[in-house]
C-alpha cells in the first residue's frame, strides 16, 4: 500500500496539488480502528496571492490568517455553518489551500450511512460538507494536524490520471475568479457534487 502524502507534497502551487490529489484516497481511522475511506473525485484550488476570490472578501483577513499555516496541515472553511475540509499549501504565511469537494466511498459505507443517513447513496459524500459528516470528522480535533497523521491522511492515486479522465471547470460558489480552471473532477463519476460551475474549461 502507498504511504500517505507528506506535508512537503503540498508546499507548492495548490492548482498542481489539486490536480495530482485527484484520484487519491482520503482515509479516516476511527478511535476503534474502523477505516472509513473514499476516492477523491473532485477537488478545488485556492491561491490567495493570485486569486481574485480572496480580494472579493471570500477570504477576509481573519480567514486568510487561518489558512496561512504550514503546508500539509488540515484546516476547515466554514460555509453557511458547515465545515469544509482543506489542506494548506505553499509556505507558512501565505494563504493557499486545496478543498476536498467530493468522495466516492470505498470502505466503511455502513458506518458512513449512520453518520449521515441518506435516501440515495450517491448523495452521501457528493459535496464538501457531506463528506465531512459522513466520515465523522471533528474540526476541533483535526484542524492543524499534519496531513499524514495516522488518523486522517491522503494516499496518492495508484497511478497518474491521464487528462482524458479529468474534467476541468471553474470553481463553484464564487463570483470573482470564476473563469479560473481550478476545479478538477473525475469525468462522468456519479459522486461529484451537484453544483453547477460557470463554465467547463477542459482543454480540447
Amino acid at each position: 500500500m502507498s504511504s500517505p502524502l507528506p506535508p512537503a507534497f503540498f508546499n507548492r502551487d495548490p492548482v498542481r496539488v489539486a490536480r495530482e490529489v485527484l484520484g487519491g484516497t482520503l482515509v479516516h481511522v476511527l478511535p476503534g480502528g474502523e477505516v472509513l475511506s473514499g476516492r477523491v473525485v473532485e477537488v478545488e484550488a485556492y491561491d490567495c496571492p493570485r486569486d481574485p476570490a480572496c480580494a472579493a472578501g471570500r477570504f477576509h483577513a481573519v480567514r486568510s490568517a487561518e489558512m496561512a499555516i504550514p503546508a500539509g496541515h488540515w484546516l476547515f472553511w466554514m460555509a453557511h455553518g458547515h465545515p469544509l475540509l482543506q489542506v494548506a499549501c505553499r509556505e507558512e504565511g501565505i494563504a493557499a489551500s486545496i478543498l476536498i469537494r467530493a468522495l466516492e466511498p470505498l470502505t466503511g459505507l455502513g458506518t458512513m450511512l449512520t453518520h449521515r443517513p441518506v435516501t440515495r447513496q450517491r448523495d452521501l459524500t457528493s459535496g464538501p460538507a457531506k463528506l465531512v459528516y459522513a466520515l465523522g470528522l471533528n474540526p476541533a480535533e483535526v484542524t492543524g494536524r499534519r496531513v499524514d497523521s495516522p488518523a486522517l491522511h491522503l494516499l496518492p492515486p495508484t497511478a497518474p490520471l491521464p487528462d482524458d479522465l479529468v474534467t476541468v471547470t471553474a470553481r463553484i460558489g464564487i463570483k470573482e475568479g470564476r473563469n479560473l480552471p481550478w476545479r478538477f473532477l473525475l469525468r462522468g463519476n456519479p459522486w461529484v457534487s451537484p453544483g453547477v460551475p460557470s463554465m467547463d474549461l477542459t482543454s480540447g
